[in-house]
């Protein structure tokens, strides 16, 4: 599943891990993640062909179409898809190899056991995992050292917490982290012991080997995915063995991802419907800052729109510690790593998610196809690469993708699909205000042109490149008439009020000819109403008197508005925007992001008609935008691609189109004319009778058809996209380095210590200093405790670095390890590297 809100998922939000690429090239060494800053300027590109005059994409068109991973590689060789997008195990590896494809290698996704947490309606039944003690002896139950050996053939990184195993934030606390691992580390009797002792506490009994409750067998229902690289259906029956040898009685259920869905994601959990899932998650690009995650992956704050979230009753201490890093409630790098390091074991005894790998995947293609893959999430899951996915020696032409899945759950754009197939398929129709950078995490302008950003004088915030301008004040202050908050009863913005302060605010600023040259698909132009409908939607559904209400977005909005201060449009023409929020983060175009408006959703962009649109059949008791709503309600979950909502979805625009509605007319009517209602209606109506869905975006492709029988769909090139085919072009090659760490094979207790270690890029040359951000090393002894933290010391030579073990550390006789990190400024993966030793006296 993909964390894609700009709160996150899966950013988001938002979790990522290494990606390489290889064209029948042996694995590189073993990497993973951390801290980067980036260059001021963006890449330049290597002159290699004259300028394209070519607009939209690449390609003339995207064929994308479901495929198992197992014949992945095959159909590539056949000829009948030309890409993989999905990444495949590191088991099939040697396939891929073996058959002379080309491929991206990538730490680009992370499988974990999801429990539900909710107290059964049915009282007769009892859920061991609504008690947080049972979810937290399950890190005990696994191995993960023996399934990433035996299950991943060594290939990823065992995982224990939600920050990316040796990204940013994790590299920041490495030892606390590691310190963790060690707690948590496979224990069989620690785990019986506390499931012993809770369940009968709960009023379970062991009968003949098996727990019961009520005299009746305790029967979990676990949702086993079958689908996808075959991995989670190894990692389920592991597990359930697991559980079975504490005397459970298991019921496995395999289904692919579209069979489980309704269940873990549409059902109310206190049905009880299911208790345990096969989770996989994916970001939507690079995460620089990952301190949402808690928030994003455990609290009934979440942003994930899923009730599974709403129902964890989290400890209050983790749920104000979690809602104070998503919202930024910190005046220093200090209160942020110290708010880390109390969230960490909070989340670990909270255990909503049982961590179990950061995998390592391969996605295959054919040799003559071109892709940018972003660092953190490979190549589905991220922003770039549909704006450079092409064959390499044309221009044009169909390009053939295949997937794991598509249209796992409907798509609409306020509360549709959040799986990674479907965004793939989804970002193909996108555009937006600014671009993710898929080498450090950072921002550029797509759509806007520039931002200014102002941040409290004191809070540490820096600026990496030179499209955002970063002032400090002592005070900032909200103007009264910025729009703080809606009022769903006289469908006006309540204002800030006097008085009202800020720790951040954003002037967004977008081009004079915005609206001339940005069209969406169906033909309109795109004008500032598509942004106050945004704007209206941020609040509406968390307000008890709308008909859009929805419970299960109030928690995640309640986290929005506890740190929005105001918004406010100083000018349509050209159009700007200012934002003020007392959240921020440490880089200024992070910041920007903040103040970004653009009509997306987080589960899709869409113009203000097309939501009118699926508002009002959510009014009329139709369809609901969510999943949660949509299961209580017992109506339609909005589709705009298929199903019986298109129905219901034309029979309302019909509706609008005959009294020229202009929906929100006390505010969106300052914006938006009936004229000019009555024209995008007529445009949207047009586009559903050429295509046969409402799915209307401003990217480089738009959605020509789907088939959601055959699972296939049809994008095809916007030639009205105002940027030319290369403008992303020069992010083709990350600048990622391996590190090599030598040093003495014994050393002496009590005598400083010196170990040599050189940084190189990928093609074996030395690493510029100037380029390398930090050297951290850490020491453990034999039970792989942290027993020293240092910084390494630049050498006299490019990339050369010397690591230091004083001589007052307190070694003991044994086995010892030192490790490094190696933290770059251009990308934002590091290079690891470690090296045994044995102390002596």
């Amino acid at each position: 599943m993909l964390r894609n809100r700009l709160f996150a998922l899966l950013g988001l939000l938002v979790i990522a891990s290494m990606v390489l690429a290889a064209c029948g090239a042996p694995a590189a060494t073993e990497e993973a993640p951390a801290a980067t800053e980036a260059a001021t300027e963006a890449p330049t590109a290597e002159p290699t062909a004259p300028p394209t005059t070519r607009h939209g994409g690449w390609l003339d068109e995207i064929a994308v179409s479901s495929v198992t991973a197992d014949q992945a590689v095959t159909q590539i060789t056949a000829g009948a898809i030309d890409i993989y997008t999905r990444g495949v195990a590191s088991d099939r590896v040697q396939e891929i190899k073996d058959a002379g494809v080309c491929y991206a290698q990538s730490y680009g996704g992370y499988y974990d056991i999801l429990f539900n947490p909710a107290v059964f309606t049915d009282t007769a039944k009892l859920n061991p995992f609504s008690n947080q003690k049972m979810r937290e002896a399950m890190n005990w139950l696994v191995d993960r050292n023996y399934i990433n050996q035996e299950i991943y053939g060594g290939g990823s990184l065992p995982k224990y917490t939600v920050f990316t195993t040796q990204l940013v934030d994790y590299t920041g606390v490495i030892e606390t982290a590691r310190g963790l691992e060690a707690y948590y580390a496979y224990n069989f009797d620690q785990a019986k012991s506390v499931v012993d002792a809770e369940m009968a506490a709960m009023g379970a009994e062991l009968v003949d080997g098996k727990w019961a409750f009520n005299g009746e067998p305790i029967v979990l229902a676990f949702l086993i995915r079958n689908d996808g690289d075959g991995t989670r259906l190894k990692i389920g029956d592991y597990f359930s063995d697991q559980l079975e040898k504490l005397g459970f009685t298991v019921d496995r259920q395999y289904r692919k991802s579209s069979e489980a869905s309704p269940i873990w994601i549409g059902s109310d959990p206190k049905e009880g419907q299911w208790h345990i899932y096969t989770a996989g998650w994916v970001s939507s690009g690079l995460n620089r800052d990952e301190k949402t995650g808690f928030q994003d992956m455990y609290l009934p704050s979440s942003g994930q729109g899923i009730p599974l979230f709403t129902e964890n009753a989290s400890d209050p201490a983790f749920l104000e510690v979690g809602d104070a890093l998503a919202s930024g409630s910190f005046s220093s790098l200090e209160e942020r790593r110290d708010l880390i390091l109390e969230a960490l074991p909070l989340s670990l005894k909270d255990s909503l998610q049982v961590w179990i790998i950061d995998q390592q995947v391969y996605s295959p293609h054919g040799c003559n196809v071109g892709v940018t893959y972003d660092l953190g999430s490979g190549i589905e899951a991220a922003q770039m690469p549909n704006y450079n996915l092409r064959f390499n020696d044309q221009e044009g032409g169909q390009l053939k993708v295949g997937t794991n899945d598509l249209f796992t759950d409907p798509w609409n754009p306020v509360g549709g699909s959040n799986w990674v197939w479907d965004g793939f398929v989804q970002k193909s129709t996108y555009s937006g205000s600014l671009m993710a950078d898929p080498y450090t995490g950072l921002y550029w302008p797509l759509r806007a042109e520039g931002a200014e950003v102002t941040v409290q004088a004191g809070l540490p915030v820096g600026t990496n490149t030179d499209w955002v301008v970063l002032n400090t004040a002592d005070t900032i202050t909200v103007p009264a008439d910025a729009w703080a908050n809606w009022d769903a009863t006289t469908q006006t913005f309540v204002p800030a009020g006097d008085g009202v302060t800020a720790k951040s605010k954003i002037v967004m600023t977008y081009p004079a000819d915005l609206y001339e040259v940005t069209k969406w698909h169906d033909g309109s132009n795109l004008s500032a109403g598509d942004f106050v409908m945004r704007m209206i939607m941020t609040f509406e559904q968390a307000k008890a008197e709308s008909a859009l209400y929805d419970e299960d977005v109030v928690g995640n909005y309640e986290a929005f508005l506890s740190t929005f201060k105001g918004v406010k449009i100083t000018s349509t023409d050209p159009l700007v925007i200012e934002t003020y929020s007392d959240n921020f983060y440490s880089d200024a175009e992070l910041i920007a992001t903040l103040g970004d408006w653009w009509p997306q959703y987080g589960f899709g962009e869409a113009s203000w008609a097309a939501i009118a649109m699926g508002n009002a059949s959510e009014a009329a008791g139709e369809t609901a935008w969510g999943a949660g709503k949509a299961d209580r309600n017992a109506v339609e979950w909005t589709s705009f691609i298929g199903g019986p909502s298109l129905d219901l979805l034309n029979a309302q625009l019909d509706t609008l189109t005959a009294a020229s509605t202009v929906p929100y007319e006390a505010t969106l009517g300052q914006y938006v004319t009936a004229e000019e209602a009555a024209a995008r209606y007529t445009n949207l109506k047009a586009f559903f009778g050429d295509h046969g869905h409402f799915w209307v975006g401003t990217g480089p492709y738009f959605l020509d058809s789907v088939d959601l029988n055959a699972k296939t769909s049809l994008a095809k090139n916007n030639p009205d996209f105002p940027d030319l085919a290369d403008r992303w072009s020069a992010w083709s090659n990350p600048p990622l380095a391996d590190a090599t760490l030598d040093g003495p094979a014994q050393v002496k207790i009590g005598e400083e210590t010196a170990f040599s270690l050189t940084v190189t890029n990928k093609a074996g040359d030395a690493y510029p200093t100037a380029d390398i951000k930090q050297v951290k090393f850490l020491v453990y002894n034999d039970k792989g405790e942290t027993i020293y933290v240092g910084e390494g010391a630049a050498g006299a030579g490019e990339g050369e670095y010397t690591l230091t073990i004083p001589a007052d550390v307190k070694l003991q006789a044994g086995a010892g390890k030192i490790e490094a990190a190696v933290v770059l400024y251009p990308a934002a993966i590091p290079a690891f590297s470690s090296l045994e030793f044995v102390s002596a006296p």
